[in-house]
């Protein structure tokens, strides 16, 4: 079975998480956040994160409501996707992103965060938890 190196991206506004991770194992690693200024980030950095890391898919985020339907927000991690494509020219997928956050502010809070999301987002540990369970469901089919 081929490696598939993966680096995620959880889309937001002001803050963008990172994550970079592989198949073999299913495990990830975060990375420093991207700041962001109405979701836009600078891009000659994330061209020198992804020469850094070399992977091989993009992953980004997608958040879903819990009845599966789309998000007004999806829309807008959309939209990032489809400028990280064009602009990096790596292939793209989205992950449903759904109860990702919730579960990095309970990890954040167990390694003591004081819940000052703003100063201290937990986008990073979101975006490392929806690509580890996309790195299984791609090493499982």
């Amino acid at each position: 079975m081929k490696t598939i190196t993966a680096l995620a991206f959880d889309f937001g506004t002001s803050s963008i998480g990172l994550a970079y991770g592989q198949s073999l194992t299913g495990s990830a690693r975060e990375l420093d956040p991207l700041p962001a200024k109405d979701g836009k980030p600078d891009w000659n950095r994330v061209q020198s994160i992804v020469d850094e890391w070399k992977p091989k898919v993009l992953v980004v985020g997608l958040p879903l409501n819990m009845d599966g339907s789309e998000s007004e927000f999806g829309a807008r991690a959309r939209k990032f996707g489809q400028r990280l494509h064009g602009r990096l020219g790596l292939p793209v997928e989205y992950a449903d992103e759904r109860l990702s956050t919730r579960a990095a502010k309970d990890e954040a809070r167990d390694r003591g965060h004081r819940g000052n999301y703003a100063d201290q987002p937990v986008d990073s540990i979101a975006a490392r938890i929806f690509l580890e369970d996309w790195l299984r469901n791609v090493a499982a089919s």
